[in-house]
Parts: C-alpha cells; structure tokens; sequence
C-alpha cells in the first residue's frame, strides 16, 4: 500500500477516529457515554439509509425493520440461550441472514416500482413486521417487550462504547470503498439518471437489489448493537419514527456523503438529549419537539444539501468535479460507439 496515495480526508477520519477512543476517560457518567454510544449506532444506522437514499436514489419508509430484524434477532437468542459471546455471535449471524433474505425477496419483488410507490409498499412491510412483533408474544413480549442478559464483555460502558466506535469506523470505510467501487458509480448514475444507465446495458434492478441488501444487513448490525445497548427491546425498534429520525440525520447531515450521516446523528442525538434536558428550566421546553423541528428547518434553508455536501460543494466542489468526470467518460463512451 502506497501511503502517498491515501487521501488527505482519510487520514482526518482516522485521526478523530484515535481521538475518540479517550473519550471515556474524559467523560467518566455513564449518561454521557451512552449518548456517544447511541451516536454511533444511529450512525451505522443512517449510513446504511444513505446507500439506498444517497447514493442509489431509492426512497424507503420501512428500512426500520431491518433494524428491528436485527435487534430482535440479537434479545432473543441471548434470552432464550446462555450469556455468552457465542451465542451473541450467533444471534448477530441469524440477524443478518434473516435481514439478508428479507431485503433480497423484497427488492427483487418491489425495486422495479416507482420511487414513490416503493416508499409506501416498504412502509407497509414495516408496519407486518410491527404487527407481527406485538402478536407474536411468546417470543417478542408484544408491546411490554423483555429483558435480557449480556455477555461478560459487553456488560462494561466502556467495552460497548468502544467495540461501537470501532463497528462504525470499519464499516464506515467499508461503505466508503464500497460507494467508490465501479459497483459504487453505478448506483450514483441510477441516482443521477436511470433509464440513461439500463440505455448503457446496466441491469439496474439488480444493482438496486444488492445495494438494498448491503443497506439492509448494515441496518440490521445498527440493531444488534442497539439491542445490547439497552439489554431490552420491545415493539417501538420496528416503529416508523425511527424511519424518521435516520431520515433527518442523513438529510440534515449530508445527503451521499457517508460522513454526513454521522455528523447528522450527533446532531440529532444531541438534540433530543439537549432540549429534552431543558425541560426543568422552562415550561416551552416540554415541547421541545417543536424546537426540534424549529432547528431541522433552519438547517435545510441554510444547508439545502446537508452540513456536510454543502461544505464540500462551497470548498471543495466535488459535485462540480464529478459531473465533468461523468460528462467525460460519457463522451468517451459515445466517442466509442459512433466508431
């Protein structure tokens, strides 16, 4: 590996990620690094959003229930089996299997809809598996959901908060090689203009299909982690808010950037932490809701493409630099053609 060729970007990721492993001995409450701890999830989680919303242009309503899958998969194995990493690697295994298979049946069933009409069908598989969560009791608890054990070696803030920092870094570079493969410039031109991609001989359902199942899987390791996090789960893991929320933390953080969503969970959770906490000070503050969607408009007037895509397109211009990359190669390919 040439060390000269390594972006300048990558080396400021890796460094704040360094940065962010003394986190717990600066900031000791338990509190406090459980909200990092949450950041990190949710920021897997959003990232696996952004590859559907960001980089293929594939709107969905239901991507919850893979993180649902995901955390249920995870509460009952360790429920219904010893608390040990074995079967904590076991019900990581089932989750992304069954999160595999679900969003492999169901892109290849629904992915050559509309945009709009794909976001309502996901939105109506997630509400099934909602249904199903709370009348299947004997094994979900139903609303009241259920407690569980953790292994020995997640039992510790500290040790969850670290093995959650560094499952969003690996799979943040992870994705981010993945977004930049050739397999990754397909997507971004579905995004950009599908009927022109399927005209070059792109099977495009197929690689809409693959990127929903790398979102999926991604999503449903979001809510293994999330379920250790809590060492509870109920019903509320496959409640369309959650849709919500990662949909704000990648819209406000940064549409097609990877890092955008990260930032735009930190935001977010810092947020709901910050102005729910305000309660005790004054009455509006109860509302805080209300603040909160205050803060989410001013961010999208002021950043209509995210903190972060707006920042790379005022000092950096990467849109500008990619869509003459594009237009190049296009022409080339035309060039080719006509010969």
């Amino acid at each position: 590996m040439n060390l000269r060729r390594v972006e300048t970007s990558t080396w400021i990721y890796l460094a704040i990620s360094f940065l962010l492993i003394f986190i717990p001995f600066i900031v000791t409450g338990r509190s406090m690094q459980f909200i990092f701890i949450q950041i990190f999830i949710f920021a897997i989680f959003a990232m696996s959003y952004d590859i559907l919303l960001g980089f293929t242009g594939i709107i969905s309503f239901g991507h919850v229930m893979f993180f649902g899958i995901g955390a249920y998969s995870t509460a009952v194995t360790l429920g219904r089996m010893d608390a040990t990493i074995g079967s904590f690697v076991l019900g990581a295994i089932i989750a992304l299997v069954i999160a595999a298979i679900v969003s492999l049946i169901v892109g290849a069933l629904t992915l050559r809809l509309k945009s709009h009409f794909y976001a309502m069908l996901t939105l109506a598989l997630a509400g099934l598996f909602l249904v199903l969560a709370e009348k299947w009791r004997s094994v979900t608890g139903g609303n009241d959901g259920f407690t569980f054990s953790l292994p020995e070696f997640f039992r510790d803030s500290e040790t969850m908060y670290w093995f959650s920092l560094l499952s969003m870094v690996l799979i943040f570079f992870g994705l981010r090689r993945f977004t930049r493969s050739p397999f990754g410039r397909v997507l971004m031109a579905i995004r950009e203009n599908e009927n022109r991609t399927e005209s070059l001989g792109f099977q495009v359902t197929y690689y809409k299909v693959l990127a929903s199942v790398v979102a999926g899987v991604v999503a449903s390791f979001a809510g293994v982690l999330y379920a250790l996090s809590l060492r509870f789960v109920n019903t509320a893991v496959f409640a369309t808010d959650l849709t919500i929320d990662v949909l704000l933390m990648t819209i406000i953080g940064g549409v097609g950037t990877l890092i955008g969503p990260i930032v735009g969970a930190g935001l977010v959770e810092f947020a709901h932490h910050w102005l729910s906490g305000l309660a005790d000070v004054h009455w509006i503050f109860e509302r805080w809701i209300i603040l909160y969607g205050i803060v989410y408009v001013l961010v999208v007037i002021f950043f209509p493409l995210g903190i972060v895509g707006t920042i790379q397109s005022k000092f950096m211009n990467r849109p500008v630099r990619a869509l003459r990359t594009n237009r190049k190669s296009d022409g080339k390919k035309e060039n080719r053609k006509g010969a």
